[in-house]
């Protein structure tokens, strides 16, 4: 063989290594798969990556206070102290009458390592500071486990038993679930609280000279536990015990009251004693049309949800025989079967890209054209080597990042599958390199040992430079320091280490298994390779390209120009909606609704839902808000006003049916409640997409602006549902005291206070203990006294002479409005006005379709003198805004990091700067794609298109880098500009098609259609941009012309 065909080789030639060792790479080869394929099975698998909840909730509770008063004399001063914590960011409040509920966020820089030290720094905080809150305060409590997820959760029903034996049976059930390996905690929701009420008529008290407080004060002192000192003698210490306490019901009826005659009565004899439930209830659970208590079953931190789900369901069921009879246990969330089925979903997903991809490998290096003439079906021939070179690759890579995913504790979920699938496109371009170099040089003569070693000398040092500039393209994502970028790091860690592992693989096994498999061409096969029709026609176009270099610059810089308007006619987006079957129905009614009457309408809302076609069951929460049973849902919290259903559809179909439906069903069966209808949301929680936040010192003033904001919004024609978070005024009833009258009876505003809540709502005097239980005692009238405010005002108050007077004798009443709840955000008052948008419509296009009017309507405000009124943007644009602004922080870094392996590789600025100008070449492909397919660019969009500007400047550095070869050989720049894209047109062409065709799977998916669709529709653009454009800005750069060859490097 000649020495043409028979080149020195470069001294650290990892390729000649693996050659010379063919056991070891053997041994590896095998081995390394072995372990990938084990470790994949290993994995942990989740329906979303796990994120940092940076999110605290501190309650507080001021009985008798008005929601201002809580709001200035609560709120705020916790609110102030919560400012001093590092990394505070955001702090959200509510204030109602008698309670107040912050919500206290960390920024998003804030290190996960370090939340759990930072709750402890704000217990420590408010802790120390509430003696500065009113006497009478009850808190502050803290809740830190606000984002566990309840990914399993059973209901227990039993009808014909009671509540207290449905709960008894529960605290069974729920203590052998928690027996089960990876359960974390299993809570109870809907138990029903019991009481034991003693209901005295004051009519009858009165008539023995008693009165509530001196009842109450008999029955404190009965009840009491207290120590009875002990006997010390002979060695011994006896322990005094004195009985009396109540042991059952029957001692609380037995129990003897004296009278003020001193007559001594059985309590009762003069009370109704009797064991119920807590009167309103708090939350209310049912299921398929029963009253249940719902078990909520987290799992532990690193478990594995489908394995989880086994075992529960295994246990579940071994509990379900040995349930008493006609009580039953029933899945209401199943986490683990839609974790099944999504991972099931994604590896089909990513089974049919692979086959993609190797249908591209086969077709694109193995097809060769027979010479002559020949019918259609004869005319190629298929050598399925080259292509089975590339196909073993794919799961060696693939088990190789299997491997370091196990180590790095990425499982499986959306995020690392989707990033598996987008990987699978770009692992293969090394691959598909280094063999059609090793073929072309077989071609060429080469035999395939020295093939294989000039594969690596030429391609080797380019692959690893465009794989870095790839990788690059991610690192924005790598390195956000936000819930957002916490939430798709495994885009950035997953598709990272399969493109260096990739490369690995292609310089390593690729020559090893090339010179196992590939097939040497037969003896006088051997000729030019690019002299074919197709590549003349393309020489001749790219010959045209460089002749009016000028034409294509500014064709290019057109295209370029009608992208970016294209893409200013895209719709916006934040994350999309999940594609989980559930519906999520929300019911409001009116602030300062009761407890029974959102039940009776709850009840209403449960047997309509029922009915409607294609729904397979219906769980609701009356009284709160679902427990948090899919990672990114926003919670509603306990409020007596609210109602939230789980709809869940026998399929997809079905749901997008009920989706259309249920709006007007719900109007016209509820017409009296607010009802809203949504699906569960991806990506961190955002309550709805459209959100402005009217913010000002005054609440009746902030009112008016915000009815303001909230007409402009209803009159918008693609909203619907316009709501604030402040709601409606509540009602009131106040009593004026005739002060000088109430002291000269003996009374005063707090002991009126006390009765009127003695009458209406009774007082806890006690706790009935019974084994493990607490159940409090409430003495109380019975409801003839209670439930009117008739009953009110005919009421008698104790005096400290000990007698009682009348009510009305010392008070005037009045019906008053107050605000029934205060929303305030980073310690100014701010009503939330928000709603949903109507279908087909972006929450971010429909938000800056507003702002125009609504910045006119500030400036308004601002001329009639009120410049402290503002409006800000929230919602789906704030948090997009937020999402994006952790991303761009890392894009400079990025940017540094490509130009300067650009420049490494290229060895000139100008020729770095000119691949680095080609990022964007893209943009007029990415808007074309979003805009043909109706999809909108979103969060993952946008992180697509930054990894597609390293991904375009991979392909361009590979041109010029053999443009320059071709010169530095000594062929004429004219000359080496053809030579160079035709030589490369196949391999950058094969990349580009092997990574567009892998996409086609992907663009299904509602979560990474739009980034798909924009990787496939700006890499299309971009590659022909690339073998045409790039060649012209080349010419037209470093001034090239046909009849003047330039030196090598010339223009360095």
């Amino acid at each position: 063989m000649s020495a043409a065909h028979n080149p020195p080789v470069s001294r650290h030639n990892l390729s000649k290594w693996a050659l010379e060792h063919p056991a070891l790479t053997r041994y590896l080869l095998v081995v390394l798969m072995v372990l990938g394929f084990f470790a994949y099975f290993q994995l942990g698998q989740d329906e979303d990556p796990p994120f940092t909840f940076r999110a605290m909730v501190i309650q507080t509770h001021w009985p008798g206070a008005t929601a201002e008063q809580v709001a200035e004399q609560v709120t705020s001063r916790i609110e102030r102290t919560l400012q001093e914590v590092p990394f505070a960011d955001k702090i959200d409040s509510y204030s109602k009458p008698g309670q107040s509920q912050i919500i206290f966020q960390l920024d998003d820089s804030s290190p996960p390592a370090q939340v759990q030290q930072l709750w402890y720094t704000v217990r420590k905080k408010v802790g120390d500071m509430a003696w500065q809150l009113p006497q009478g305060v009850r808190g502050p409590f803290f809740i830190d486990d606000f984002g566990d997820v309840y990914g399993v959760i059973y209901a227990l029903s039993g009808p014909g038993y009671s509540p207290a034996e449905l709960k008894a049976q529960a605290e069974r059930v729920r203590q052998q679930l928690l027996r089960v390996p990876d359960v974390a905690k299993v809570e109870l929701f809907g138990v029903q609280q019991e009481r034991l009420y003693i209901e005295a008529p004051q009519q009858r008290l009165s008539q023995l000279g008693l009165n509530m407080n001196q009842v109450l004060a008999q029955l404190g002192q009965q009840n009491a536990v207290a120590a009875a000192g002990s006997v010390h003698g002979d060695g011994e210490q006896v322990r005094v015990r004195v009985q009396g306490q109540f042991g059952a019901l029957e001692d609380l009826r037995a129990m003897p009251i004296q009278a003020a005659s001193g007559q001594q009565l059985r309590l009762g004899d003069i009370a109704q004693v009797w064991r119920g439930y807590e009167d309103p209830p708090s939350v209310k659970v049912r299921f398929e049309g029963q009253p249940v208590i719902a078990l909520g079953i987290s799992m532990a931190k690193g478990g594995d949800i489908v394995a989880l789900g086994q075992a529960l369901h295994a246990q579940a069921e071994a509990i379900g025989q040995a349930l008493p009879a006609g009580m039953a246990l029933r899945n209401v969330q199943d986490q683990p079967e839609a974790v099944t089925s999504a991972v099931g979903e994604f590896v089909k997903v990513l089974i049919e890209a692979v086959a993609i991809v190797l249908a591209v490998s086969f077709l694109s290096l193995g097809l060769h054209k027979r010479a002559g003439a020949a019918p259609l079906w004869r005319r190629y021939t298929l050598d399925m080597r080259p292509g089975l070179v590339v196909a073993i690759t794919i799961p060696l890579v693939l088990s190789l990042t299997f491997l370091v995913m196990l180590y790095w504790g990425i499982g499986l979920h959306k995020i690392s599958l989707g990033s598996l699938i987008i990987a699978l496109g770009l692992l293969v371009d090394d691959a598909i390199i280094a063999v059609e170099m090793m073929v072309r040089k077989m071609e060429e003569g080469y035999d395939k040992f020295r093939s294989a070693l000039f594969a690596y000398d030429i391609t080797a040092k380019p692959m690893l430079t465009g794989t870095l500039i790839t990788a690059a393209g991610f690192l924005p994502i790598g390195i956000a320091r936000s819930t957002t970028g916490e939430y798709t790091f495994a885009i950035f860690g997953v598709t990272v280490v399969a493109l260096l592992l990739s490369w690995i693989v292609s310089v390593y096994f690729v020559p090893y298994l090339g010179v196992l498999l590939l097939k040497p061409p037969a003896p006088g096969a051997h000729g030019e390779v690019y002299d074919t029709p197709f590549y003349q026609r393309f020489r001749r176009l790219l010959d045209w390209c460089l002749v009016h270099r000028w034409l294509t610059t500014f064709a290019t810089l057109a295209l370029f120009a009608l992208g970016l308007v294209g893409m200013a006619k895209v719709q916006q987006q934040f994350f999309p909606d999940s594609n989980r079957a559930e519906i999520m129905v929300d019911l409001w009614l009116p602030e300062g609704a009761s407890f029974q009457a959102i039940e009776d309408v709850a009840l209403r809302a449960e047997q309509t839902l029922a009915a409607q076609p294609g729904v397979r069951n219906v769980a609701t929460w009356i009284g709160s808000g679902t427990p948090r049973f899919y990672l990114p849902l926003d919670q509603i919290f306990p409020q007596s006003n609210v109602a939230q259903f789980i709809v869940q559809p026998h399929s997809l179909q079905e749901r997008d049916a009920l989706l259309r439906s249920l709006p007007q069903t719900l109007a016209e069966h509820l017409p009296e409640v607010r009802a809203r209808i949504k699906l569960l949301p991806m990506g961190p929680p955002v309550p709805y997409p459209v959100q402005f936040k009217v913010i000002g010192p005054e609440p009746a003033t902030l009112r008016a602006r915000a009815d303001e904001v909230k007409a402009i919004m209803s009159a918008h024609a693609h909203m619907r549902g316009v709501n604030d978070n402040w709601n409606e005024r509540i009602k009131t009833w106040r009593l004026d005291i005739d002060q000088d009258k109430a002291l000269a009876l003996g009374v005063n505003s707090q002991s009126i206070a006390r009765g009127t809540q003695m009458i209406l709502e009774g007082e806890t005097i006690g706790q009935y203990r019974e084994d493990d239980q607490l159940i409090p005692i409430v003495l109380r009238p019975p409801p003839a006294e209670r439930d009117s405010l008739t009953a009110l005002g005919n009421a008698y108050i104790n005096t400290s002479f000990g007698g009682a007077i009348p009510l009305s004798q010392i008070a005037t009443a009045r019906m008053d409005w107050e605000w029934g709840v205060l929303w305030r955000s980073n310690r100014q008052y701010a009503i939330t006005v928000q709603g949903d948008v109507t279908a087909g419509q972006q929450g971010a296009t429909v938000t800056n379709a507003l702002l125009p009017a609504l910045r006119a309507l500030e400036r308004q405000w601002h001329a009639d003198g009120q410049q402290e009124y503002r409006i800000e943007v929230a919602g789906a644009i704030a948090e997009s805004a937020k999402g994006s602004a952790s991303i761009a922080a890392g894009v400079p870094l990025m940017l540094f990091i490509i130009f300067t392996l650009l420049v490494i590789q290229l060895r000139s600025f100008s020729r770095a700067l000119l691949v680095f100008l080609t990022g964007p070449l893209g943009i007029a492909g990415i808007a074309a794609a979003l805009l043909a397919t109706g999809r909108p660019f979103g969060f993952v969009a946008l992180l697509g298109v930054i990894a597609l500007m390293g991904m375009i400047q991979r392909n361009a550095v590979i041109l010029i880098d053999q443009i320059e070869l071709e010169r530095a050989a000594g062929t004429p720049a004219w000359d080496a500009i053809l030579n160079a894209a035709t030589h490369r047109l196949r391999p950058i062409a094969l990349t580009a098609a092997a990574a567009v065709l892998a996409m086609i799977p992907l663009s299904r998916s509602v979560f990474w259609g739009p980034m798909a669709t924009a990787i496939m529709g700006g890499l299309i653009v971009a590659t022909v941009l690339t073998l045409l454009a790039l060649p012209a800005l080349y010419a037209l750069l470093f001034r090239v012309r046909r009849e003047t060859p330039a030196a090598p490097g010339s223009a360095a």
